[in-house]
C-alpha cells in the first residue's frame, strides 16, 4: 500500500486516558508511523482526554481552534457486563463521523473495542500489530487526499 509522505501536514492526536496501558500504545505506535513518513514533531500536537466517549468533543474542540490536517482519534473500550459497552462504542462511531463531517476534515477512528484486555494488548503492539500506526497511515493518506481537493 502506499501511504504518501506526511511532510507539510499538520496532525492532533486525541486519545482517551482510561484503558492508559492500551491507549499509551496506541499513541507510541501513530506518534512513530507519523514520523516515519515525514511529519515533524512540531506539526503533530497530542491531547489527552479523559475516555473514549470525550475523544468527540476534543476532536470537535481542536478543529475549531486550530489549523490541522486531520485528526487521529484513539480509545479503547472493552465489554463488561453491562450494555454501556454498546451505547458508548455506537455514540463514538457516529460522533467522530459527524465531526467529521462538521469540519470537512478527516477525523479518523481508531477506537479499540474489543471483550478484553488481552484482544486489546493483541490490537495495540502485540500479535495484531499496532492499531494506533494504522490509524497514522489512514490520516496522512486522507490528510494528502483533502489537500488534493
Amino acid at each position: 500500500m502506499e501511504v504518501g509522505r506526511a511532510e507539510g501536514l499538520k496532525f492532533a492526536i486525541v486519545v482517551s486516558q482510561w484503558n492508559a496501558q492500551v491507549t499509551g500504545s496506541l499513541l507510541d505506535g501513530a506518534l512513530r508511523s507519523l514520523q516515519q513518513h515525514g511529519a515533524k514533531e512540531t506539526d503533530i500536537e497530542v491531547v489527552q482526554v479523559p475516555g473514549s466517549y470525550e475523544l468527540i468533543s476534543g476532536a470537535d474542540i481542536i478543529l475549531r481552534n486550530r489549523e490541522i490536517d486531520a485528526v487521529i482519534c484513539l480509545g479503547c473500550v472493552i465489554q463488561g457486563e453491562t450494555r454501556h459497552f454498546d451505547f458508548i462504542c455506537d455514540a463514538v462511531a457516529n460522533g467522530i463521523a459527524n465531526v467529521s463531517i462538521k469540519y470537512n476534515k478527516p477525523v479518523i477512528f481508531g477506537v479499540l473495542t474489543t471483550d478484553n484486555l488481552e484482544q486489546a494488548m493483541d490490537r495495540a503492539g502485540g500479535k495484531h500489530g499496532n492499531k494506533g500506526e494504522e490509524a497514522a497511515v489512514t490520516a496522512i493518506q486522507m490528510g494528502i487526499i483533502a489537500k488534493q481537493h
